[in-house]
């Protein structure tokens, strides 16, 4: 399968609504916040979407990852406001975004260690590398990761829009990052 990276605004309900159950309609319903219900209910309408099955079946894992039960894809899942992104793959992956507006300043340190701050010189790079460790987290399967300790940026290559980052001490990971339509999106395949 060629993976494949799904990037929309929110839904309404009427194009949700083919593409949700509704069990996940009355969950939705729940949720305080009209924007995270919108939200919740694009990133399954997408996926059942591009995988053509209004009846797909979507589970969580033991760390609350969403994933297929069936074993037909891999799939990650974020959202921010004003975008839905999905990534679906054949193998694990991850994917993360933000708006590229977003200020992260205030909270740098909590997660960019000196080493990291001295990669790039791009305005943007802090944001790169908070979506760049979001994917980090997201592929590592497991709970309990500092995100300035075990999740590390070690280089970057803007030209190629490529970031290379470790978890704890394991092998180097190639992260694919653009800015799409005012996102910042990095994905790990």
């Amino acid at each position: 399968m060629t993976p494949r990276l799904l990037l929309e605004a929110p839904m309404t309900a009427d194009a949700t609504d083919p593409w949700t159950t509704p069990e996940e309609r009355s969950r939705a319903a729940t949720f305080r916040n009209e924007r995270r219900r919108r939200e919740y209910l694009t990133w399954r309408a997408l996926l059942r979407r591009e995988l053509g099955s209004p009846g797909l079946r979507i589970d969580y894992d033991a760390l609350g990852a969403p994933m297929l039960p069936d074993g037909e894809a891999c799939i990650s899942v974020s959202h921010c406001d004003g975008r839905v992104a999905v990534l679906i793959a054949s193998s694990r992956c991850a994917v993360d975004i933000e708006p590229a507006a977003r200020n992260f300043s205030r909270v740098a340190d909590r997660y960019m260690t000196s080493s990291e701050r001295e990669l790039s010189a791009d305005p943007l790079w802090p944001g790169y590398v908070w979506c760049a460790k979001e994917a980090l987290y997201k592929y590592a399967g497991c709970s309990g990761l500092d995100f300035r300790d075990d999740l590390r940026v070690v280089a970057v290559d803007p030209a190629a829009g490529f970031i290379m980052g470790r978890i704890a001490d394991g092998d180097p990971l190639t992260l694919s990052a653009s800015c799409r339509d005012g996102f910042l999106v990095v994905t790990l395949l």
